[in-house]
């Protein structure tokens, strides 16, 4: 393990010891910390394994890619790669660098192992179900996402300590650029599935907005256990508040479909959650996801469109779907059907991060059976959310 020896080094520690003490399921993990002012020196020479972990300050993490990369490593970065779109263009020299040194870069990108998603685009993927794309418009966009987060949570049981610099967009990024990756990826794997996406001439970006969470000091103390706004984020309190860089929204084109992002945060709450609608010719099919519950999936017949007929070729999808999903049924609502997926699919955002790491190491055995659509679609990814940011910002 690679780091300053700071306070950020010292949580993460601290949170692999709490993994190994924990009484289910304990994890045996066994630390070399080669933590220090050389560190990156170190790490250039030393060279002790074939791949890389990112996780941490935004910022300067392309900047690491970029140099694992040129050592012949692969990569596994936290969301997000960049945060500014000044440095889109290193992002694009990673990839290429990747491409050319027959190493993996691989996001954490949970959000595709959530069973709820994963069937929406099954559904939208078929077209008996869910017709053509609607292209929609900028004011009523085909495919609506929206995620709202919390700042106060648990993790494995234990209080979540943020640092300070997580509330600094300049390190962290804003909401979109961080967060909103989830919800540009979605994007593309709803409306181009499996496909190579060019973001010079497949994505419009039409407009952007922001506007701040409001958090007072004792706020800011809860969720990082400092006694105060430390001096680097001076310039971003006002009467005693500081102004978080916390709702984003974005309105794109996507070869043609109109897409709505929108990224929210909320001091506390009842867990985070995560909103999808994707309307189609003959159906919309939405992910509704109430605070403390789990996400479901519903169905609703297009203008136009028997909703009885609809019901049957849902039904027909499932039990297409049987093979791999066994136990899912529909539940005819009325004026809309809700497909019902068996507690043995459903899994926990912990279990996604181990989802993310099994698919790597796939790839890993073979780097060129990575799909060709997932380094065009990573650009695409960061595209949208860089640009986003710098529209809101214009504005």
């Amino acid at each position: 393990m690679y780091g300053p020896l700071d306070g950020d080094t010292l949580q993460h520690l601290a949170r692999v010891a709490t993994f190994n003490a924990r009484r289910d399921n304990p994890t045996a993990w066994e630390l070399d910390v080669r933590a220090g002012p050389d560190y990156l020196t170190r790490f250039a020479h030393e060279q002790p394994g074939n791949t890389v972990v990112l996780s941490g300050r935004n910022k300067p993490k392309i900047d690491l890619m970029r140099l694992a990369v040129e050592n012949g490593l692969h990569v596994i970065a936290d969301k997000p790669w960049v945060i500014d779109h000044d440095d889109f263009p290193k992002l694009e020299e990673v990839l290429r660098q990747a491409d050319l040194r027959d190493v993996i870069v691989w996001d954490v990108l949970t959000e595709r192992y959530e069973i709820t998603n994963w069937l929406q685009r099954e559904l939208v993927r078929d077209p008996e179900v869910f017709g053509t794309w609607r292209p929609g418009t900028a004011e009523r966009p085909a495919l609506e996402l929206r995620s709202v987060h919390c700042l106060k949570k648990t993790v494995h049981g234990q209080p979540l300590v943020r640092p300070w610099w997580w509330f600094d967009p300049a390190v962290s990024g804003e909401a979109m650029a961080d967060v909103g990756a989830h919800l540009a990826d979605l994007a593309l794997w709803l409306v181009a599935p499996e496909q190579e996406v060019d973001y010079r001439t497949d994505v419009t970006m039409i407009a952007a907005d922001r506007a701040p969470l409001l958090l007072s000091e004792d706020d800011f103390r809860q969720v990082t256990r400092l006694a105060g706004f430390p001096p680097e984020l001076a310039g971003r309190v006002v009467n005693g508040q500081l102004y978080y860089a916390g709702n984003n929204s974005a309105t794109l084109a996507l070869r043609g479909v109109h897409v709505r992002l929108a990224t929210e945060w909320e001091f506390a709450g009842a867990g985070d959650t995560h909103h999808s609608a994707a309307h189609g010719t003959r159906a919309t099919v939405s992910v509704r996801h109430a605070p403390g519950a789990r996400p479901d999936l519903f169905v609703s017949a297009a203008p136009g469109t028997d909703h009885a007929l609809t019901v049957q070729r849902i039904r027909d999808k499932c039990e297409e779907l049987q093979r791999e999903f066994a136990g899912m049924s529909v539940t005819d609502l009325g004026t809309e059907a809700r497909v019902e997926i068996p507690e043995g699919w459903r899994t926990g955002h912990e279990e996604h991060f181990g989802a993310v790491m099994d698919e790597f190491v796939r790839y890993f055995q073979a780097p060129r059976t990575l799909p060709a659509w997932e380094r065009p679609n990573a650009l695409a990814r960061y595209y949208i959310t860089t640009k986003a940011v710098e529209l809101a910002r214009a504005s």
